[in-house]
């Protein structure tokens, strides 16, 4: 008589199963429209007003990436906010808590937002360039957006695990509200809105207490990744500096969503 070997009933949960979930929910989001929509008017508005301008070329893009990077601590906030209230109608949460790990559900859904954000900044900067293009404009390479849309994303990383811990904790407007004050923040660490670009100066490398706090990073990593091809000499070594500290941060940031999150327990009252 043949045996047969013991059956594991247990159910298992991969992070790329986790991650196939999270795309279809994502697709089928009113979210996906909205990272569009607002990719397409950001780089069709811009793109419009520095085709015509008589602004340097370079110190568009520079003023652009920079505007890009600050608005990022609002519009993670928002992106995490609707998210986590899409999550908590469709089941108070469950696909996020009532599963085999919560460890691999967080961190799908902090590896979906942020790429959806990757993804609209790339249309914005997308349609930019190609604006400028038509109207003869685009006097420099693809090098500099590219590298813009780069310091960006990887200075927006642990920005989204903040957002989304504290749309759990505290709801959709503290994380607004808070992304908000980051995105003010992030104007004041370049001296305000376009200054750059008024005063012909490279407020990227601009060494202030506030431009090392995160919510500045996107802002000033998108803005160094336009200005080291604007003055090597100047913008490599905060370039570089502000990278790292983003990368460490992007990594210590994952770690804590994960490790919090095995251990949350969601007692708002409208949950």
């Amino acid at each position: 008589m043949t045996r047969l070997a013991p059956h594991n009933s247990a159910p298992r949960m991969t992070l790329a199963h986790a991650l196939h979930a999270e795309a279809i929910r994502f697709a089928r989001s009113p979210l996906a429209a909205v990272h569009l929509a607002c990719g397409l008017a950001g780089g069709l508005a811009c793109g419009e007003y520095f085709s015509v301008a008589s602004w340097d070329p370079m110190l568009g893009a520079d003023a652009y990436t920079q505007f890009l990077g600050a608005l990022m601590p609002l519009m993670s906030a928002i992106a995490c906010g609707l998210a986590v209230d899409e999550e908590r109608a469709a089941g108070h949460l469950a696909n996020l808590t009532a599963v085999p790990s919560r460890s691999r559900a967080i961190a799908a859904k902090w590896l979906a937002l942020a790429p959806a954000g990757a993804g609209a900044l790339a249309v914005a900067l997308g349609v930019y360039g190609a604006v400028l293009a038509v109207a003869g404009r685009l006097t420099f390479s693809l090098a500099p957006l590219a590298t813009a849309w780069a310091g960006i994303v990887l200075g927006s990383l642990p920005i989204y695990a903040l957002g989304i811990a504290i749309a759990l904790r505290f709801g959709r407007n503290a994380a607004i509200g808070i992304g908000a004050a980051g995105t003010l923040l992030a104007f004041f660490s370049v001296g305000g809105l376009a200054h750059g670009l008024m005063a012909g100066e490279l407020t990227g490398t601009l060494q202030s207490p506030l431009a090392w706090v995160p919510f500045a990073w996107p802002a000033r990593l998108g803005s160094l990744g336009v200005e080291v091809f604007i003055d090597a000499a100047r913008a490599t070594e905060p370039l570089l500096m502000s990278a790292l500290a983003a990368s460490t941060l992007a990594l210590a940031a994952s770690a804590l969503l994960l490790l919090w999150f095995r251990r949350f327990e969601d007692r708002r009252a409208d949950a």
